[in-house]
Formats: C-alpha cells, sequence, structure tokens
C-alpha cells in the first residue's frame, strides 16, 4: 500500500488568509495527501505570509526554523502576500524551496515535482496586473466557525497599504458560488459563518470579469441569510464609507446576521484621513456608529485605528483619542505605522519617532481596555445567545455571543460546538463575562 505524504500548513495575518490556507489544503487533500497538524512530522510545510503585519520576515523565518527542526529534509513553500511582494527575500531564506505568487499559490500541487529540497528558493511570482481572476475560498478547519471569502483585491489606494500589489484588483465570487459555499459549510454542522475578504463592501465588482457591479454587498447579505442550516452570519471588516444605511437596517432585523460590525477608522483626525487618502472624513464614521446604535443598541462596533502615521502631530493624536473616547464603540485593534516599500507613506515627511509611536499605540491600547470592560458591563443582566468553542482553557469552556462578548463556564466538552441561551451575570477577573443557562437549544446530553 502507498504511504500518503503528509503536508501541513501555518498561516500568518488574517481571515481571509485562513479561508485560502483551506481551501489550498484541500487541494492536497484531493491529490492523496495527508494533513496533519504544523507541529507533526511532515514531507512538505506550506506557510501563508502576511505582508500587513510588522516584522513579517522576521516571522516567517520563525516559522521556517520551526519546520526545518521537525524535519530538516521536508520541502517548505511560501505563499500568500509576502510572497508576491517580496518573493526573493523569501527564497533566500535558508530552508524555503519554493515561493508562489498571489495567482499561483492555488495551483500550488502544480509546482511541486519530486519533493527534494533545492540550493535556493524557486519563484514563480505573476505581475500583479494578472491577478484579475477571482478563486473561492472558504475555512472549515475551526469546527465552531468558517470563514467564507466573497471577495478579493482592492481598488483603493491608501498612502500606507500593500494590499493592492500583494492582491490585485478589487474582484468578487459570483453571488450563485458563494451561496453554494455557504450551503456545502452549513452541511458541516458549522454554526457560524464569518463573511472575509480585502474590501468586502466593495462586493460585486468584478462578479463577472468587469468593472461594473453586477451584485451590491446588500444583496449578497440578503440572499445568504435566506441559506437554510445557518445559525449566525458575521460581517468581518467593512469600510464606513460602503456600510450603507440599508445594510446596517437589514442585519438588525436579520435571522442570522448578527450585531457584531468592524469598521475601520485609522485617525479620527480628517487631516490625517486625507494623507492616508481614506474615501471619508470622521463625520462619516460618526453617522454609521450612531445609525448602528439607533438601531441595535447592543450591537458590539469593533475599530481598527493607525498610530504614528507621517505628519501625525500630538494634536492629530488628540483629535483620535478624544474622538473614539466620546465614541459608543465596544474595542479597539491598534496598528503602529510601520514604513512599507512601494508606499506612498514611506516617502512622506514628518516621520514620526518610533518611541513616540509606541506611547501613542500604549494610550489607545488602554483605551481599548476600558472601551471593552464598559461595553461588557453594559451587557450584565441581558438574555444572550452563546456558541461555545473547542479548546479547555484552564478549566472553562469560552464562547462568544452573537454581540461579541466572550464568555466562559466551567469546561464541559458537550458544549463544544453548540449554542445556548444564557444570562450574562458578571465580568471575571480576566475580564471575560460569567453567565447562567436559561434555556438549551441544539443540544443533546
Amino acid at each position: 500500500m502507498e504511504i500518503k505524504k503528509k503536508v501541513a500548513f501555518y498561516t500568518l495575518g488574517c481571515k481571509l488568509n485562513f479561508s485560502e490556507t483551506s481551501t489550498i489544503a484541500r487541494t492536497f487533500q484531493n491529490e492523496g495527501f495527508e494533513r496533519v497538524d504544523f507541529e507533526e512530522l511532515a514531507d512538505i510545510y506550506v506557510i501563508n505570509t502576511c505582508s500587513v503585519t510588522e516584522n513579517a520576515d522576521k516571522q516567517f523565518k520563525q516559522v521556517v526554523k520551526k519546520a526545518m527542526k521537525l524535519n530538516n529534509n521536508a520541502f517548505v513553500a511560501a505563499v500568500g502576500c509576502y510572497a508576491q511582494l517580496k518573493p526573493e527575500e523569501l527564497a533566500d531564506v535558508n530552508g524555503v524551496d519554493l515561493v508562489l505568487g498571489a495567482t499561483e499559490k492555488f495551483k500550488i500541487t502544480d509546482y511541486l515535482n519530486d519533493l527534494s529540497k533545492n540550493d535556493m528558493g524557486e519563484i514563480h511570482s505573476c505581475e500583479i496586473s494578472e491577478a484579475d481572476f477571482y478563486v473561492g475560498s472558504y475555512s472549515i478547519g475551526d469546527r465552531t466557525r468558517a470563514f467564507l471569502k466573497v471577495q478579493d483585491g482592492c481598488d483603493y489606494k491608501c498612502t500606507y497599504c500593500t494590499i493592492p500589489l500583494a492582491r490585485g484588483i478589487s474582484r468578487s465570487d459570483a453571488l450563485e458560488n458563494v451561496l453554494q459555499n455557504a450551503k456545502e459549510i452549513s452541511q458541516q454542522d458549522i454554526k457560524e459563518i464569518v463573511l472575509t475578504g480585502v474590501n468586502i463592501g466593495d462586493y460585486g465588482k468584478g462578479e463577472f470579469g468587469n468593472k461594473k457591479h453586477e451584485h451590491t454587498f446588500l444583496e449578497l447579505v440578503q440572499e445568504l441569510d435566506k441559506v437554510e442550516g445557518i445559525e449566525r452570519l458575521r460581517i468581518s471588516s467593512i469600510e464606513p464609507n460602503l456600510l450603507k444605511n440599508e445594510t446596517i437596517e437589514f442585519v438588525s432585523k436579520s435571522r442570522t446576521f448578527v450585531p457584531h460590525f468592524h469598521i475601520p477608522l485609522q485617525s479620527g483626525s480628517n487631516q490625517i484621513l486625507k494623507l492616508m487618502k481614506r474615501r471619508y472624513q470622521r463625520e462619516v464614521y460618526t453617522e454609521r456608529v450612531n445609525k448602528i446604535r439607533e438601531v441595535m443598541p447592543h450591537a458590539c462596533i469593533g475599530v481598527d485605528v493607525i498610530v504614528g502615521f507621517p505628519g501625525e502631530s500630538d494634536e492629530h493624536f488628540l483629535e483620535t483619542y478624544n474622538f473614539l473616547n466620546e465614541m459608543d464603540i465596544s474595542y479597539l485593534h491598534v496598528f503602529t505605522y510601520s514604513e512599507r516599500d512601494n508606499t506612498e507613506a514611506a516617502t512622506m515627511e514628518s516621520v514620526v519617532d518610533i518611541n513616540i509611536r509606541a506611547k501613542r499605540s500604549k494610550m489607545l491600547r488602554g483605551l481599548s481596555v476600558k472601551k471593552r470592560r464598559a461595553f461588557y458591563e453594559s451587557q450584565i443582566g441581558t438574555h444572550r445567545t452563546v456558541l461555545f468553542e473547542s479548546e479547555n482553557k484552564g478549566g472553562y469552556i469560552h464562547g462568544f455571543t452573537e454581540n461579541y462578548v466572550k464568555v466562559k463556564t466551567p469546561w464541559n466538552p458537550e458544549l463544544i460546538n453548540t449554542l445556548h441561551e444564557i444570562n450574562l451575570t458578571k465580568i471575571d477577573d480576566d475580564g471575560c463575562a460569567r453567565m447562567e443557562f436559561t434555556k438549551i437549544m441544539n443540544y443533546q446530553l
């Protein structure tokens, strides 16, 4: 009997990368490979890279080192955003055999020959202008939640961002494909789907290979809401200028879409937003938050913000801090600005000192802790539904309510991947909410 070759995957970066890793893994499995955990001995290690996080090269080198420690004869392939932007840099890393760019990563098995180690990483990377076709993806590695990719690429020209260089133009999956993928996921006993993409509010553009919008994001949301067998749908990050009032209103009445929005702000100063070439001013952001609060007072609202962008003075930063402090939001994802090659911002003057960037980042992270605590406290005494995850952390099982409050209760493996109606009772020392069951749903003892 032929012994199956083993393949392992490591994903750096965003939800979109996780959905694509899962799709690439299924390609390997369809070709007779056995998928194993990255901590295990494998014949091939595939690393899906990210260009957004700081120290992307450092992280990548650590992961390669880990793979080589497990099996120094293993074949190591790098794919994804960083592989598209800096293929030579990755190919130079000791142990790397293959580097595939934006369009090649989904055909990875075509590039595997005899799996013998190369002296130098072999590069197959297209011009990013060629990344104009769409490959649908979804992840079903984590049983409780799946990431469903609906869109890829971006036509925006934010001055700090390399994503258009790494992923190409904005393009979308056909509506029937998205619905088909959602049906496939729902048949796997997965309770929650997270919609993901680079710029998901731009959904519909490029659906039929042209620049016209055949469908809108609102139509996508309306159609997904009808798919049977899905308990929850969650919208991942969406641009404030593309989050329309109609979508907010639809979510507030929806059968499956949960009251949780993650809306990038990046700066609370209109002057800095202009330098960043963002497509809105802070007033638009205020309108979106007010609209959500009007129709869904209990909604969770997350915010992305960048500190230390070139030209950000103390006054600009305080404008951002005060804007966020006064806004009724639930948590922040704080990014410290770091220069990226081939971006407009990297050549700008008035560079902010690294130590000042760190200090500002710390201040906003502190504000985030305060905001999350206040949001959780506002939910104490309310009736919610929680979906439990699969890990035993210190004798507790954790889960998230529909409006993204993290809860914990003593470990019980029978709760994994089940939905329950609960009351939120108090906040623990670790910041998680405690709860009591009110009614059991979808759960056989």
